[in-house]
């Protein structure tokens, strides 16, 4: 395929949203692949991955008769307008950039969407398999091997344009396009991202651990291990540090998309009103964001972490509530680790209370935790 019809379809992703466009081959990604295994092999896998190692790095398995992949990325705010502040008695937690707005899968499969219909258009033998965060290629390999931008050490792609705050998607088709060349890693000696990650996720530049990191920890739905409790802060879902800090996103603060302006209330929210929400009103005032894909009961244990990190003792009569009457083990247990590491008499009363009454082995454990805090301050 030739230049000028390239020329044509960046032309056409302009016109239709799309921030930046870029051309990869279909080649095996082989350095993906050892990294990959070496990831297995530590154990540094989220578990969200989707696919084994042999169709995460060729695209060839997924679709028989690959040509080229196109690769897009589209800009995202970094500020919010008119952020409500947290305040005592009105504690607020945070969802990360990332979740900010209209969920970003829909969007940018939109996008991928109209630029198919435009090829079908052009050429109607193109076939195309369209795939955004959930499918079996790594969104940042693509993405690098089409010039998107480079792989920073804090494992984003970082653009010249944009920093990191941007969303990525990719489209493997039959039509042959001339491949762009990868953006020369730009990171140099900086290593700040892994100096200030909360949780040491960030191996080294390039390797992530995402057993260790809070953006996967906001997702699970067990207990929260001990050592990460304090670290979450008041993340409700994902973390930005490593974003935060990297020079490259200084002044990078794009609003071109109408669908990723965030609501305030939506995407630092109080904490207290979300401890007693009901799936209906969870779906209905959370749903429409990507934050909200893994349900409420996560967002709900770390609204309750948020609320011991910030010894918000007007949370008490609230957290006891959950402790004595949620009927979900992690809930019970994690509102009494919390009351006791706020430190409340009437918090230490309800624990000890509520304790002749549970049965549940690992919410018994949470709750001695929480009597440990006390004894130790009192000590």
């Amino acid at each position: 395929m030739n230049q000028a019809f390239k020329d044509e379809v960046i032309q056409h992703s302009k016109q239709i949203g799309i921030d930046k466009i870029g051309f990869a081959a279909v080649d095996v990604f082989s350095t993906l692949k050892e990294r990959l295994k070496t990831q297995q092999e530590l154990n540094f896998q989220s578990g969200f991955e989707k696919g084994d190692v042999e169709e995460r790095t060729n695209p060839q398995k997924l679709m028989p008769g690959a040509q080229s992949i196109i690769s897009i990325a589209l800009a995202y705010p970094s500020k919010m307008k008119d952020a409500p502040r947290s305040k005592k008695d009105e504690r607020r937690g945070i969802f990360c950039r990332a979740s900010w707005g209209k969920d970003y899968h829909h969007i940018l499969r939109d996008r991928l969407q109209k630029l198919a219909d435009f090829l079908k258009e052009k050429h109607p033998d193109a076939q195309f398999k369209i795939m955004v965060d959930t499918g079996e290629l790594s969104d940042r390999a693509v993405a690098e091997r089409a010039g998107i931008g480079f792989s920073g050490k804090n494992c984003a792609i970082i653009t010249p344009e944009f920093g990191s705050y941007v969303y990525l998607g990719e489209m493997i088709t039959n039509i042959p396009f001339p491949p762009d060349k990868p953006v020369e890693d730009d990171c140099g000696d900086c290593n700040l991202c892994v100096d200030v990650c909360p949780t040491g996720a960030l191996i080294q530049g390039g390797q992530l651990n995402a057993q260790k990191c809070i953006a996967f920890l906001t997702q699970t739905k067990g207990f929260l291990p001990d050592e990460f409790r304090s670290e979450i802060g008041n993340r409700l879902y994902g973390c930005d540090t490593c974003q935060v800090v990297c020079p490259k996103n200084k002044g990078k603060d794009f609003h071109l998309h109408d669908e990723m302006e965030p609501d305030p209330e939506i995407v630092k929210p109080l904490l207290r009103p979300l401890l007693t929400i009901s799936n209906r009103e969870f779906k209905e005032k959370f749903g429409f964001i990507s934050g909200s894909w893994r349900g409420k009961k996560p967002i709900q244990r770390n609204a309750i972490i948020a609320l011991a990190n910030y010894k918000d003792k007007s949370a008490v009569e609230d957290l006891i509530a959950v402790m004595k009457n949620d009927p979900r083990p992690v809930m019970r247990g994690t509102a009494a680790w919390a009351l006791g590491k706020i430190g409340d008499e009437k918090a230490i009363e309800a624990i000890e209370e509520a304790k002749k009454k549970e049965q549940d082995e690992q919410v018994l454990e949470e709750m001695e935790k929480g009597l440990a805090f006390f004894t130790s301050t009192t000590i």
